[in-house]
């Protein structure tokens, strides 16, 4: 019996297997496709690269599935072995606390409820929450939706961009990967690509009821596409400043009045604090404007002060005047507790924030102000009981970004330009210092990474090692656009190669992606037709390809092969060639994948002994086995393909690389199966599952489970 193959089930698994080819299994199951269309069409068609190609291409293919019918049940098998559908909502965490001291806003309160329970008549339901910084609008949103647990059944999602790794914020991309990680899809099933992860977003959410909270977004981009297409969906965007042009209802949340502002001392403070401190009310209500961060420092401080003789001696803020409290409650905050906590800790303080660090703690600290370690925790503590930084758990504290925005703007007048200078410097220097040792013990035999100074403590192993990378990943990111900025070129570019690592072994593409494109600049203009250039541009190009983004990836790595060439480094020409086939090869470009495998063998080759790559070369011509015999696989050359993945296949059992040995058994089993060869592809299959660890390679063992039942079927006809 003839399987019926539609048009619109071709279209939506051409769209799911071009949009979801992340890791290896992933980009498995996109040459095999590439392959079948070209058995189907009996040409050579490029993997399409729009929804209208897409479809397009399904039309031809139906065309001829319609005429021959042969395919077709290789196509329904083939569609009916896409795993995605067992990706399913599964909130991870949930929304933040409330604040205990939450006070009025019940007109904002009111709006909000309004914009959620309103009749949907066709029009998404989301709403615009701003304010100036330290208004509390993060607060509104998370109280808010504390009393809404029974509403949203299928989950309540929290995102906070605040802790980007750069001025521009997050991309799009990166705050979708964010939210569906929230959503509980595992890492290996989240889509590389932005419209990929859009869709399964919505696939994600359609018919449910659920809240979705983007905190601390700074523009329409970042959030456009998560406007839920369901009605009982709710995105709740909040925004520390003024609104951008988002189709939302916009709630502004204005300052606290007097009594609502006092309410909330009593609540911090405690009533007999504030009514001992009744004299001094007045100044301190006008000072903090109805800004709620500034009220909430001010109790803590009235409570820290103790009586009312220790208060009226003191008064707030002397140097400021009002007028100027009421612009920037916020920097009044934050000079305020400088002034308190003494000159060295608010000299830590600003020499810390002026690199806009995501995240700190005492060794970072203690190397922007030359103070020990011992010294930098202690100064950190005192800042976080005086507002200045909050603490996040793991001896790490981050800034407000407003408060951080007036320290690092204070720092230069405070303590001029040469020492600020030398503080950022500092911290440049021990960030790259971690990050070459924690690089090189993630990938202790790569020639990708640099061998590991002899200044600083060496991590433990390779486990240690990508724990310390993926701990201080936000840093490392943002210090490769700091280091650009203070013209640090050479510590800039080490820290970019140091990224290795998170790309290849964590799949931090989305993170990693903004310093290397800065880092690949910076070698441009500082270092053409160097190693370093090859190598920063290879890895540019690698992250570009596993997002999906082709041609960018392409023309990265073409950079990095004339980088290489003109340095003279023929492990990395060959190298980058060699990723070049590959491109090809997942844009089911067969044809010049083969040639730049073979071009790249030919490169690899001549490496002599004792040369630099010597010793790898056996591995690495193995490797370039194996990608041969897939691209002929998907020329129809499956005599050759057979006898290149059986070599590669012996040399990794004679290495013991188990893994490798896998992913050249599940490449033969496919071959077999195209050439009709079903048992035998049968008996690859068992091998390769023997090989694979359970618990390392689930998504592995997945595709070889349905390969199984597509060889069985074919078997049976």
């Amino acid at each position: 019996m003839i399987e019926i193959v539609t048009v619109s089930a071709l279209t939506a698994f051409l769209a799911a297997v071009g949009n979801g080819a992340a890791g290896e299994v992933g980009k498995q199951l996109l040459v095999s496709t590439g392959t079948l269309v070209r058995r189907t069409l009996g040409r050579e068609t490029p993997l399409p690269a729009t929804a209208e190609g897409r479809e397009a291409l399904a039309r031809q293919m139906h065309a001829r599935l319609s005429d021959e019918g042969g395919r077709s049940g290789e196509w329904a098998l083939l569609l009916r072995s896409l795993p995605d559908a067992a990706v399913a909502l599964r909130p991870v965490a949930g929304l933040p606390p409330a604040a205990r001291d939450f006070t009025d806003r019940e007109n904002v309160l009111r709006q909000l409820k309004r914009e959620a329970t309103r009749a949907a008549a066709g029009r998404p339901r989301v709403a615009l929450l701003h304010g100036p910084p330290g208004i509390g609008t993060t607060a509104v949103a998370l109280h808010w939706g504390a009393a809404q647990i029974a509403r949203y059944p299928d989950g309540q999602f929290y995102v906070d961009l605040r802790d980007a790794a750069g001025e521009g914020g997050l991309e799009p991309a990166a705050v979708l990967l964010r939210l569906l990680r929230q959503m509980g899809v595992e890492p290996e099933r989240i889509p590389p690509t932005e419209t990929g992860r859009e869709q399964l977003y919505r696939r994600l959410t359609a018919g449910r009821r659920a809240l979705v909270v983007i905190d601390h977004a700074s523009s329409v981009a970042q959030v456009r596409q998560l406007v839920p297409a369901t009605p009982e969906v709710f995105l709740l965007v909040v925004a520390s400043g003024p609104p951008f042009a988002l189709e939302a209802l916009r709630i502004a949340v204005p300052p606290l009045g007097e009594r609502d502002a006092l309410r909330m001392l009593r609540k911090v403070a405690g009533p007999e604090t504030v009514a001992r401190a009744k004299p001094r009310l007045p100044a301190l209500l006008d000072t903090c404007a109805g800004n709620a961060f500034a009220l909430k420092a001010a109790a803590m401080r009235l409570f820290a002060e103790g009586t009312a003789e220790e208060m009226n001696d003191e008064p707030d803020c002397p140097e400021v005047s009002h007028a100027s409290a009421r612009s920037h409650p916020v920097h009044t905050v934050a000079r305020e507790a400088c002034r308190r906590l003494g000159p060295e800790p608010a000299r830590l303080c600003r020499l810390t924030a002026l690199g806009g660090w995501p995240a700190i703690d005492a060794r970072l600290a203690s190397d922007a102000a030359a103070v020990t370690e011992a010294e930098a925790a202690r100064m950190l503590a005192e800042a976080a009981d005086a507002q200045l930084v909050e603490p996040v758990g793991d001896g790490r504290y981050r800034f407000r970004p407003e408060v951080r925005r007036h320290l690092a703007d204070a720092a230069g007048p405070e303590h001029g330009i040469p020492e600020c200078f030398a503080a950022v410097s500092r911290v440049l220097d021990g960030l790259l210092n971690r990050a070459l040792h924690a690089a090189h013990a993630a990938l202790p035999q790569s020639w990708r990474t640099e061998p590991a100074p002899a200044r600083g403590t060496p991590y433990g192993g390779a486990a240690e090692g990508m724990a310390a990378l993926l701990a201080e990943a936000g840093n490392l990111v943002r210090a490769v656009s700091v280091a650009d900025e203070y013209q640090h070129i050479g510590t800039a570019l080490r820290l970019a190669r140091a990224l290795w690592p998170l790309q290849l072994k964590a799949g931090h593409w989305d993170e990693v992606l903004p310093a290397l494109r800065i880092a690949a600049r910076c070698a441009d203009e500082h270092q053409p037709r160097t190693r370093m250039a090859g190598a920063l541009h290879f890895q540019l190009g690698h992250c570009l390809g596993e997002l999906g983004r082709w041609e960018e990836a392409e023309h990265a790595v073409r950079a990095a092969v004339a980088g290489e060439r003109a340095a003279g480094h023929v492990r990395g020409e060959a190298s980058s060639v060699e990723f070049l086939g590959l491109l090809s090869l997942y844009r089911w470009r067969y044809e010049a994948a083969y040639e730049r495998f073979v071009e790249a063998e030919g490169i690899y080759r001549r490496i002599g002994p004792g040369q630099e790559g010597a010793a790898d070369l056996p591995r690495a011509l193995a490797l370039i086995e194996r990608h041969q015999g897939r691209a002929l696989r998907g020329l129809g050359r499956l005599a050759e393909s057979r006898l290149r993945l059986e070599a590669a296949r012996d040399f990794f059992a004679e290495r013991g690389e188990a893994y490798n040995q896998a992913r050249t058994l599940t490449d033969l089993a496919e071959t077999l199966h195209d050439a009709g060869e079903h048992a035998e592809a049968l008996t690859r299959i068992a091998e390769a599952e023997r090989l694979l660890s359970p618990e390392q390679a689930t998504v592995h063992l997945g595709y070889l489970a349905r390969l199984r039942l597509r060889c069985e079927a074919a078997r049976s006809r």
